[in-house]
């Protein structure tokens, strides 16, 4: 899949957990991608994070530092 299509999919995910009151929005974009993203996908996906990719949600940026953080945890 192609990145730029991940950053949509991460997009569209962070859009929806944006309007939800009362809950740690990047927590949950971070555990919804964890839950149904594939590894392959999860890789992808952080690669074009750090690469800089233009046109990231700031929650998805928030939850990419999230799964990083966890993964070395």
């Amino acid at each position: 899949m192609s990145s730029d299509k991940l950053i949509l999919m991460a997009n569209q995910i962070a859009a929806f957990y944006a309007t939800q009151s009362g809950i740690d929005q990047a927590d949950a974009v971070a555990r919804h991608l964890k839950s149904f993203w594939e590894p392959r996908m999860l890789r992808q996906f952080h690669e074009a994070t750090v690469a800089g990719a233009e046109g990231i949600h700031p929650l998805v940026l928030q939850a990419a530092s999230l799964l990083k953080a966890r993964e070395a945890a």
